[in-house]
């Protein structure tokens, strides 16, 4: 695990500036604060900050072949590098390491572009090959590895693992997209491949960029994404024995390292069957890390507590305050662009409890994805069925007028909160999903922009990013919006926050439910295997009935919340009514600042609950006096 950064001249071999390659690397050193190189030529620079894990002594980067013409700068893990490099050393190749950095370069020589699809792991790597004057650089599958770039006005290409490294370079324009910011205000984050700022990007996941001097304009190409034609057969305990085989082996190959390993335990079903597949793949007990909350809605301690004591791990717990809001502004800090997820919170502090025992930890993130375990999967299927009965021209003007007259229960149990539900009704399964999943609702969303900030949207809305992935993506409802998020909240949130938290801590973060043949093996099998009496996750959990309890298994969904509504009603209270008067979010002539004020009198009079709106606009103001000021 480390941080790469480097710049490339497209229009030729003018000379990289060494202090402004040494600037961008050094603003990674917190993801690799164990090494630091470069290699310069006319032309091009690679910079390199190290996280040792494997082969500890030999592991130095920028990492050449032979004859030093083709160098690489790497962020990540290969898994099966030691089957690829016997094959490669059959092949004639030579090593003089026995790090997985070296199988990319000798890779890169025999397979060219293709050498993505040999490698199974997380990773972004840059290759620069001096004899084809090719830079060829690259993301893996599902997106774990963060990778930015930009070009700047002179045409330098400028890449780096984190919009911060792209920031230190010399007068890079910081224009906010506001698209981007429409974006923000409807997922929470900000979907690959857009940054909140114009012309600086994310390489997608799945994709590579090959760029040569006198490129006009480079386009990332697609090597991989996930299907769901389904080809599932034999009986649920024949495909569970398969699915234990499979997740086994992930978890297996994930436990290579020379530092000491461990794993996160929320006491949740993902996090718990990765922990009992290491727990009968150890000689040693597994380390596990937890927090817990002051306010028991919010723990999940004792069940991690049941897991640890099943499979004898050495168990790390903290617990964290109810008011552990100091952390506002650290997050806009590590994340760099808004992000409003707030379980950041929970996360960044259990990356703090692990890298105090271990260099490396084991997450069960992707579970949900892979095996519909979200509540809202549930939700679209019931109204899928409603929407397959009836015609969209018969339920647009019903429902859609019995979501306008109906009142808005935020405090009420989901069942009753039919307002949503009936402007769900009267949409279509893109825009069902959309008003399912949208943090803020599309009416009260427009409401908050100003004039300006419409006149600057020209019409555009956040399911277009929806809209876009739907075009390759399955036609079942469920198997779509696993799709969906794949495409979009995995990489763009929870994968986000994982690395952004791990990294703030220089701890290496492995998701073995997201080892790509795992994945294409899951999306094969059939929708009703994921999702059936009214379970979600329905093989996963028949699977693992041998390794966890039922508590484990079919307790109540807890997810890993904090506790939003009372914190603006409380300590935060003076914070957020300073934010909405006046400061970052008026002088940036975005906002309707009336409406944000009166957002918030509701919140605070107990009226409505808009604790999603408040956080995510806080985490904007963070970010703008950060940033632009």
């Amino acid at each position: 695990m480390c941080g790469i950064a480097g710049i490339f001249d497209l229009d030729g071999y003018r000379p990289i500036d060494p202090q402004i390659l040494s600037k961008i690397n050094n603003v990674l050193s917190h993801r690799g604060p164990d090494d630091d190189g470069v290699y310069m030529e006319p032309g091009v620079g690679l910079a390199h900050r190290r996280l040792s894990i494997i082969d500890l002594s030999s592991g130095h980067q920028p990492l050449t072949n032979e004859d030093s013409t083709v160098w690489v700068v790497y962020n990540g893990e290969i898994y099966n590098f030691k089957g690829l490099m016997d094959e490669l050393k059959n092949r004639g190749h030579t090593f003089r390491t026995q790090c997985d950095t070296e199988v990319i370069v000798h890779a890169w020589e025999e397979w060219g572009e293709q050498c993505v699809t040999y490698f199974r792991g997380m990773f972004a790597f840059a290759i620069w090959d001096q004899n084809k004057k090719i830079l060829f650089l690259a993301r893996d599958r599902l997106g774990i590895k963060p990778f930015y770039y930009t070009i700047s006005p002179d045409r330098q290409f400028i890449f780096g693992s984190e919009l911060k490294s792209l920031l230190a370079y010399p007068n890079l324009s910081r224009q906010l997209d506001y698209f981007a910011i429409e974006d923000y205000f409807a997922f929470g984050y900000i979907p690959d491949p857009r940054t909140i700022f114009q012309n600086i990007y994310k390489l997608s996941p799945g994709h590579t960029l090959t760029l040569y001097p006198g490129i006009k304009e480079p386009k990332p190409k697609q090597y991989w994404n996930v299907t769901f034609n389904t080809n599932s057969t034999g009986s649920e305990d024949t495909i569970g024995e398969t699915l234990i085989e499979k997740l086994r082996e992930s978890v297996d190959m994930r436990m290579i390292a020379d530092v000491p390993l461990g794993a996160f335990l929320s006491g949740g079903v993902d996090s718990s069957a990765v922990v009992a597949m290491m727990a009968g793949l150890s000689e040693q007990p597994v380390r596990t890390c937890s927090i817990g909350f002051s306010d028991p809605k919010f723990d999940e301690a004792y069940y991690a507590q049941q897991v640890s004591q099943r499979y004898q791990t050495n168990h790390y717990d903290m617990q964290v305050d109810q008011d552990d809001f100091g952390l506002l502004d650290r997050l806009a800090e590590i994340y760099d662009e808004p992000y409003a997820d707030s379980s950041a919170i929970p996360t960044y502090r259990v990356c703090e409890l692990a890298r105090q025992q271990v260099k490396v930890a084991l997450s069960g993130d992707g579970g949900d994805e892979l095996f519909g375990g979200y509540r809202r999967y549930r939700w679209h299927l019931r109204e899928e069925k409603i929407r397959n009965l009836l015609p969209l021209n018969f339920r647009k003007p019903i429902f859609g007028w019995l979501g306008h007259v109906y009142p808005k229960l935020d405090w009420a149990p989901k069942i009753f909160r039919g307002k949503t539900t009936f402007q769900a009704l009267a949409q279509d399964s893109i825009e069902g999903y959309f008003n399912n999943i949208a943090i803020i609702p599309d009416q009260l969303r427009n409401s908050l922009f100003s004039e300006k900030m419409q006149k600057e949207l020209q019409g555009y809305n956040g399911i277009e990013v929806l809209r876009n992935h739907a075009v390759d993506g399955p036609d079942h409802p469920l198997s779509q919006v696993q799709y969906l998020d794949m495409k979009t909240y995995l990489p763009g949130d929870i994968l986000t926050k994982v690395d952004r938290a791990s990294m703030a801590h220089s701890l290496e973060v492995r998701v073995p439910l997201l080892d790509h043949p795992f994945v294409e093996w899951v999306s094969s099998l059939s929708p009703h295997l994921k999702y059936q009496k009214r379970q979600g996750k329905y093989i996963f959990k028949h699977a693992l009935r041998p390794y966890l309890s039922n508590e484990i298994l079919y307790r109540h969904k807890m997810g890993f919340a904090v506790p939003l509504a009372i914190w603006f009603r409380g300590p935060l209270r003076d914070r957020v009514q300073a934010a909405v008067a006046g400061g970052s979010l008026a002088d940036s002539g975005i906002f309707e600042m009336k409406v944000l004020q009166n957002l918030v009198d509701q919140h605070l009079s107990g009226q409505r609950d808009h604790s999603a709106p408040i956080w995510s606009l806080l985490m904007f103001e963070s970010f703008l006096r950060r940033s632009l000021h």
